[in-house]
């Protein structure tokens, strides 16, 4: 067995595949199988690109109109939903609609008077869905699988390396990361955790053999104006960024549940601690004062 890697990008980040494989003909077919899934759930639920379906529903959501979704976007509805109730409407793929208001390229905090526009149409709740119909009861919103696809991509790469007969593979979907085994020698894989303060240094290192890893973190994408720091992860009841809690890693047997409840312990912010405390998923956080906790820092992590 030998080690194959393939670097690539895709959904805006760099993508890395790291399996062992019995011949470079095997490692080949399966990252080809595993890039070619991606680049087709890019195509299906970008918001960027016109031709998209996401692009299809959001005009759909745009007049307050109904459609029926396939399958595999009904998969992704009923996990928004269950994300939804479980966060008590923290976790909303409706506020992507914030956007219009939030430039972090720009450098600059939107009026509060920007946000009340923008507010009255962001609610999970204001949407009907019963497969496979979905309705927008109300006209001028939008939707954004940016909080699932990346990690459901993960995991169905994943699935397609076992197809494949690779049973010791590791994806990394720009930090959203599912492993299907230990390295062929039965060692596991060594994954940095981010430090918030400088993300291209590794607090400490976690050695996973099974399973996924996903981060959330005020690092990956935000703002510094008069001292403080605005992260792009938005509460969609105030509109403003979630404080308290500067990052969040969580393991879990899917890429998707380690995403979404990442994201919802940061949406949660000091109270996401005692959250995740009491769902038990192995995790690991720090807080805005620099401070790490959960359960992960007693287990299987080094410092780095």
């Amino acid at each position: 067995m030998h080690l194959y890697e393939h670097q690539f990008k895709a959904m805006g980040t760099l993508c890395q595949l790291r399996l062992f494989a019995a011949s470079a003909e095997q490692a080949q077919q399966t990252i080809a199988a595993v890039v070619a899934d991606v680049e087709r759930l890019e195509a299906k639920y970008s918001r960027y690109r016109p031709s998209s379906l996401l692009s299809q529903i959001n005009e759909h959501a745009a007049q307050g109109s109904s459609l029926s979704v396939d399958d595999e976007t009904a998969y992704l509805l009923d996990y928004a939903h269950t994300c939804y109730q479980q966060s008590a409407g923290l976790f909303d793929i409706s506020s992507g609609l914030l956007r219009q208001a939030w430039d972090f390229k720009q450098q600059r905090i939107p009026s509060q008077p920007q946000l009340a526009t923008l507010l009255p149409r962001v609610g999970w709740h204001h949407i009907h869905w019963q497969r496979p119909q979905l309705q927008f009861n109300m006209a001028g919103m939008e939707l954004d699988f940016g909080g699932i696809v990346k990690e459901y991509a993960a995991d169905r790469a994943a699935t397609l390396c076992q197809q494949h007969g690779q049973h010791h593979a590791l994806i990394n979907l720009g930090g959203d990361i599912r492993v299907t085994g230990p390295q062929a020698d039965g060692t596991p894989w060594h994954i940095g955790l981010s430090n918030p303060a400088n993300p291209e240094q590794a607090l400490c290192t976690l050695a996973l053999q099974q399973g996924a890893l996903a981060s959330s973190g005020d690092y990956q994408r935000c703002i510094d104006i008069n001292g403080v720091r605005y992260s792009h992860i938005l509460n969609p009841k105030t509109g403003w960024p979630t404080q308290g809690l500067a990052a969040v890693s969580v393991l879990a047997d899917h890429c998707v549940v380690a995403g979404s409840v990442s994201t919802i312990a940061m949406l949660k912010g000091e109270a996401g601690k005692a959250w995740l405390q009491e769902l038990g998923l192995p995790h690991w956080w720090v807080d805005g004062r620099g401070e790490c906790g959960g359960s992960l820092v007693k287990e299987n992590i080094k410092q780095a």
